[in-house]
């Protein structure tokens, strides 16, 4: 029986991906991935869960260790009005039920986003810039999740991952790159493998400072059912930064909301990450009813979006603290207020000192790299609210500053950043696992910037070899549609107005569609 249900779902993954994915997958080996991945799940499940129930059938009930959402989980906020109920759970389907009341877990998730965009007006294309010629783009990103509970209080988590694929024009000329998912991908030139890697590596530890607890859901970064209302927790190994910062429930997830760079992150937040978006490091989180303190130490990369870290923490290090209070602007309505803020410490370079030197005639263009090995700092701040307007609408906004005087060097290169947005629930039209969302962000960087790509100075992602300059403005919204059990298709569209900050470029409007497979 066994074998004939782990046959009947590889049959039936092979008839989808006949169906569906022949015309977006990269290369042979993503379907083979995505069989391996597939059977892995079906299998492992089955033996895991029966294995786990052993075990845990006599034991004590576990204690949950994590606060923090999986993606598209709304956070602990304050009691919503009785009169105004909430609405139903809007957790994704996926193609095969998670371990429940184990001690283990194994998920994954594969997500295509294929985006083009038309001829566009250019006065002139650098080096950095956005094509203006018709463009196409595909990336794919596949993740296997695994965690194991070790005890009570205590969790390893472990993700594997593998991307491939491209981003319009290698992934430059924008301050808000239109796809989040290429961040994970080796560009044209880059000396990253193609190889699958390990994203996430971390131990996961609670100390519970009250004996009441309260209900947590499980996902792929927690895997406790309940936690202790009041705990410190710690975080230590390989993870991203956004994983638990600057994170709200509609505007935060490329693989069923946005895909814009800075509609999802706080653009101005260039925070610790080697190109693929991960960094090592530890986080030290205090929660409480109503709200919560978070602390970050992670290590920096040896040059700008590089992914080579460096492992001299009293050097070269970056802090991040976020408070957060989960209560709504809207009485008895739900939300939530989170500010930010953040220091790097690294071998940056300064624009001011490129452009001088530049003028000095020492370099042909401003190069913001020819300086010898020192340690500079880069800082800012940012506020991410969120709030329920109605049962099925929430609205939700971002505000990030940081001294655009340092090189730009691990994120993306914004100094300055407004967005906000709506995101819609399907079951306000009677489909559970539909979403909709428009966001509106508006990007700026300071006169020193200004000046070194005007003299036709290069950062990691901008250099149209001069700039007329303007706020880059971008307009983006989507439909994901739930078509069967864990897959979900979700066209959408970006306007861009002055890609690059450039008056002379543009705009542009670019078109996606995303398949997005929840195992």
């Amino acid at each position: 029986m066994k074998m004939k249900f782990i046959f009947n779902n590889v049959e039936g993954l092979r008839r989808l991906r006949g169906r569906l994915l022949p015309c977006l997958a990269p290369g042979p080996r993503s379907c083979a991935l995505l069989l391996a991945l597939a059977v892995i799940t079906v299998t492992a499940r089955r033996t895991w869960a029966q294995a786990a129930f052993a075990c845990d059938s006599g034991g004590p009930a576990p204690v949950a260790i994590d606060s923090n959402p999986a993606p598209c989980q709304t956070p602990g906020t304050a009691a919503p009005d009785p009169s105004d109920p909430p609405a139903p759970a809007n957790d994704p389907e996926a193609m095969f039920s998670h371990f429940k009341n184990t001690r283990f877990w194994l998920s994954g998730q594969m997500n295509f986003i294929l985006q083009a965009h038309p001829p566009f007006s250019a006065l002139y294309t650098g080096h950095n810039s956005l094509k203006p010629d018709y463009e196409k783009a595909l990336s794919h990103v596949l993740t296997l999740y695994t965690g194991v509970r070790l005890n009570n209080s205590t969790e390893l988590l472990v993700d594997v991952e593998d991307a491939s694929g491209a981003g319009l024009s290698n992934a430059l000329g924008l301050a808000g790159i239109t796809n989040l998912d290429v961040v994970r991908i080796p560009g044209t030139g880059s000396p990253l493998s193609t190889a699958p890697y390990l994203a996430r590596g971390m131990i996961h530890k609670i100390f519970a400072l009250s004996k009441d607890n309260i209900e947590n859901d499980r996902n792929v970064l927690s895997l406790f059912d309940e936690v202790p209302r009041r705990r410190l927790e710690l975080r230590f190994g390989k993870f991203a930064l956004a994983d638990f910062f600057d994170q709200n429930s509609v505007g935060s997830d490329t693989h069923f909301q946005f895909t814009n760079w800075t509609v999802d992150q706080n653009g101005a937040w260039d925070y610790a990450a080697d190109t693929r978006g991960y960094t090592v490091g530890l986080t030290a989180d205090y929660e409480d009813r109503n709200w919560g303190f978070r602390f970050a130490e992670a290590l920096m990369p040896k040059v700008a979006n590089g992914i080579d870290l460096v492992w001299r923490p009293w050097q070269v290090h970056s802090e991040s603290w976020q408070y957060e209070l989960r209560r709504g602007l809207i009485p008895k309505k739900p939300g939530a207020v989170r500010l930010l803020a953040y220091t790097n410490y690294a071998n940056m370079g300064i624009y001011r000192e490129a452009v001088a030197q530049f003028e000095e005639g020492l370099t042909q263009t401003p190069e913001i790299t020819n300086h010898p090995w020192h340690i500079t700092r880069k800082y800012g701040f940012g506020v991410n609210m969120e709030q329920s307007l109605t049962r099925y609408l929430t609205a939700f906004g971002r505000f990030g500053w940081n001294n655009d005087k340092t090189e730009s060097f691990a994120f993306t290169e914004v100094g300055q950043t407004f967005a906000g947005g709506l995101g819609a629930s399907g079951s306000w039209w009677h489909r559970r696992y539909d979403r909709a969302g428009v966001a509106v962000v508006t990007n700026g960087i300071c006169k020193d910037h200004q000046e070194y790509l005007r003299l036709g100075g290069l950062g990691f992602l901008l250099g149209d070899g001069n700039l007329n300059y303007g706020r880059e403005n971008i307009v983006e919204t989507y439909y994901t549609a739930h078509l069967w059990r864990g897959i979900y298709v979700a066209p959408g569209v970006q306007h861009v107005n002055n890609p690059g900050y450039n008056r002379d470029r543009g705009p542009v409007v670019v078109p996606s569609l995303r398949l997005h497979v929840e195992f």
